[in-house]
């Protein structure tokens, strides 16, 4: 068997001490395509409250890139900027996102609205919504589950064995409802 080239995919990475924004930075320069979902947050600093932009979910950077690239680099970063794979506990291999999963993810999560909710820890009852499809508006493409969150419908991205997002509240009319898988 020759060289065949790893597939780029959707890693996410574990980042030691709240370090992902470096990471982030050094990612860009090497031209390599990440994500952090951001959100705005009051921090308070000499006694005055302001509101910055700050990653959604604490030590975590999604990388597209093949396998042995993100090990190369993280080689390479050791002694700087220590990050890792996150692992399936079932198959004993890193976590990998579905490209249309995380686009979905991307377009939810990067609206840095307040009404977006992530959830770390998706609940059965949650997953057990109608799957949809969003027909028209800034979410329009976007699958994911009818979920019920402040007493309004919404629908909830899921990345499987992670973390989820929900938008904010979408009207019926503007879903299609799709066939389980």
């Amino acid at each position: 068997m020759g060289n065949i080239p790893e597939q780029n995919r959707w890693y996410p990475l574990r980042v030691t001490y709240g370090r992902e924004m470096k990471l982030k930075d050094r990612l860009d320069k090497l031209h390599l395509t990440s994500y952090i979902p951001m959100r705005y947050k009051n921090m308070v600093k000499d006694g005055k409250t302001r509101r910055v932009l700050a990653p959604a979910v604490s030590n975590l950077c999604f990388v597209y890139a093949s396998r042995k690239d993100i090990e190369e680099l993280r080689t390479r970063m050791m002694e700087t900027l220590q990050f890792h794979f996150i692992w399936n506990r079932a198959t004993s291999l890193p976590i990998v996102v579905p490209d249309k999963a995380m686009d979905d993810f991307i377009k939810v999560s990067s609206a840095v609205d307040d009404d977006i909710i992530y959830l770390s820890e998706v609940s059965p009852l949650l997953r057990s919504g109608q799957r949809v499809k969003v027909k028209t508006g800034p979410f329009a493409g976007v699958e994911g589950r009818i979920i019920r969150i402040k007493k309004s419908k919404r629908v909830m991205v899921e990345l499987p064995d992670m973390l989820a997002v929900a938008t904010t509240y979408i009207r019926p009319e503007c879903l299609e409802v799709l066939d389980e898988e």
